[in-house]
């Protein structure tokens, strides 16, 4: 083959897998806070990201508080960023006013929380089509089973790991990540 066209060749396959790999950052997804106000998401690149999807009326709700513990340890590497979420159980009820309430008056919730948004379905938000396909993602695919799933971002925007509800804010599996 012409050394020319196998340069050019690769050039162009380089080009698209930078362009490919631009529109699939998630430092690109585009997500408002709580109060309507758009999240540059691109201004955490250098720290972690915890997204955690939660709810007002969970059993799992107590995790509100390691949560906040965990933010308030690792504040200076990590962002914990709560996303409520009303499609299990409809446990997330309230309008943005109720939940910034509750959070705040019944756990000191100090960290991010976005906008009301559908984690599964039809209605995926993009961001959790980041967080749950690899195609995207580039490291797996997951399913959002229930309130307080947590997804892990490393501080370049890559995907690192997910933690079921079960597993707690402040459970060894997620600081290791952050003790190093």
């Amino acid at each position: 083959m012409n050394p020319l066209k196998a340069f050019v060749g690769t050039l162009s396959t380089t080009d698209k897998s930078i362009s490919q790999k631009a529109l699939q950052s998630i430092y690109n997804i585009e997500i408002n806070s709580l109060q309507g106000k758009p999240i540059d998401l691109s201004a955490f690149i250098g720290k972690k990201i915890l997204f955690v999807n939660v709810a007002s009326k969970c059993g799992f709700t107590p995790q509100y508080r390691e949560l906040q513990q965990l933010y308030d340890t690792y504040q200076d590497k990590l962002i914990v960023i709560g996303i409520p979420c009303n499609q299990f159980g409809k446990q997330e009820p309230g309008d943005s006013n109720d939940i910034k309430e509750f959070c705040e008056i019944n756990y000191g919730v100090t960290f991010l929380i976005t906008e009301k948004i559908d984690v599964k379905g039809s209605n995926q938000h993009p961001l959790y089509e980041w967080l749950t396909k690899k195609a995207i993602n580039g490291n797996q695919n997951s399913a959002v089973k229930w309130n307080f799933q947590k997804y892990l971002v490393d501080e370049k925007g890559e995907f690192l790991d997910y933690f079921y509800s079960i597993t707690k804010p402040l459970n060894s599996r997620i600081t290791k990540y952050l003790n190093n």
